[in-house]
């Protein structure tokens, strides 16, 4: 397996029980009964909280999605490491929290931000979501430039209240999140877990700091679902969710607000609009196409009703990068102090995206162009799984508040990413799984 020295480049129905008859219990009055069924409830409970979770044997257990417990972390070497990753080494640098760092975005804006100086500590916890070797493989790249990437969960407050106590720092971005549209049918509770309970806990953590930090946070282009008016703009309506994974990003922004209304947290939210590049995540269209195709293996091009095209508007990573370090520039302070809010704070939300959608059928064009083969195409209709027809990012506000202007179009982002799976995977020899 080959690696890249720079990101650039390249969880029981109870049997019948007879009493005898001398042991019957006979009622004389309501409040005995009620006594009675008040202790056999009480006891059920206690029995259903304290009983049931060891009444089965332990299920295998699988590295890659241990317990908030399992993780190591903690002690006179470790916080040496979080102070030296997280320190500023340049004289306007800011201190930066990246959870998700080991993700395909939360890689390049980790290493972006270390490049210009800034002291950046990283924190994920290396699910199987897709392989995790590729994201030991990002972790690996990020040390070799000097960022730590702390192992461990969004929800364990002990380890974030941790981290908080070593460092104070300045800004949090937060991009760990359960990505995917249609994994969400299979595994629910993962983005519950992650983008909304995990989202909670970030912001409980920054609203107790003092003092407060900035907070930049994903969340998504899903968030504009059913709807049918192009571009999307950050003033249309997002209360209709074509999928769970758009409903926990709707449900987070929602959830942002109020802590910054409560609790004066400044907030800032992106709406990432299909990101792709080298590094990225395996799941996503434009990757295993490209695995597929130099296998031979036909690949799915969606359609939707009438024969519509699907687009997308894909957006290149570094375009992305500059957008996330623009906002976390222009970030206010929060106001509040120890949990208490002293005044009003910033609340922004961008849309991050190319503004040129581009069918997915052209997409495999450019592909079969660089990667010198021809695509089997299996045309199929649009599933109803979360996925739309098209997206499509107006971009004004991020223009005009981050200066914010995507340069890369699609050919020169899928020549960029070709080149880096070639190198790192082989041309089909390897599977990328």
């Amino acid at each position: 397996m080959k690696q890249l020295s720079h990101i650039d480049n390249t969880p029981s129905t109870p049997g019948k029980f007879k009493m005898e008859k001398s042991y019957r219990l006979r009622f004389h009055s309501p409040l005995a009964k009620l006594t009675f069924w008040s202790f056999v409830f009480l006891g059920l409970i206690l029995v259903f909280f304290f009983r049931s979770p060891s009444s089965s044997p332990p299920a295998p257990l699988d590295l890659s999605r241990r317990s908030l417990r399992t993780h190591s972390w903690g002690g006179p070497t470790w916080e040496k490491r979080v102070r030296s990753s997280a320190r500023v080494r340049s004289e306007h640098g800011i201190s930066v929290l990246v959870t998700g760092a080991a993700g395909f975005v939360g890689t390049h804006v980790a290493a972006a931000l270390r490049r210009r100086g800034d002291g950046v500590i990283g924190l994920d916890n290396f699910n199987d979501y897709y392989d995790p070797a590729l994201k030991r493989a990002r972790q690996a790249l990020l040390e070799r430039s000097g960022v730590f990437i702390v192992e461990g969960d969004i929800n364990d407050m002990a380890l974030l209240n941790k981290l908080f106590e070593v460092v104070a720092f300045t800004h949090v971005m937060h991009l760990a999140a359960q990505a995917g549209v249609r994994y969400a049918m299979e595994n629910p509770s993962s983005y519950v877990h992650s983008n909304i309970a995990g989202l909670v806990s970030i912001l409980e953590v920054c609203k107790s700091a003092n003092p407060q930090p900035a907070i930049v946070w994903a969340s998504s282009s899903s968030v504009y679902g059913l709807n049918t008016k192009v571009p999307f703009s950050e003033k249309d309506r997002t209360d209709q969710p074509a999928s769970l994974y758009a409903a926990t990003k709707k449900a987070g922004e929602e959830i942002a607000h109020t802590y910054n209304h409560i609790y004066g947290l400044s907030l800032t939210g992106l709406r990432f609009f299909t990101v792709y590049g080298p590094w990225g995540r395996p799941d996503m269209a434009y990757f295993f196409f490209t695995k597929d195709m130099l296998k031979g293996k036909s690949i799915p091009i969606f359609e939707a009703a009438n024969h519509g095209t699907v687009a997308r508007d894909f957006t290149y990573i570094d375009d992305i990068v500059k957008g996330c370090l623009a906002a976390l520039d222009t970030a206010e302070k929060s106001t509040g102090s120890g949990g208490k809010k002293k005044g009003a704070a910033q609340l922004r939300v961008f849309n991050l995206g190319n503004t040129s959608p581009v069918p997915v059928s052209d997409l495999v064009s450019i592909l079969e162009r660089l990667l010198k083969v021809n695509a089997k195409r299996s045309i199929m209709k649009l599933p109803r799984n979360g996925d739309v027809q098209f997206t499509h990012a107006n971009i004004s506000s991020a223009l005009r508040e981050l200066g914010y202007k995507p340069t890369t179009d699609l050919q020169t982002g899928l020549k960029k990413f070709v080149r880096w799976y070639l190198s790192y995977y082989g041309s089909g020899k390897k599977s990328s799984q």
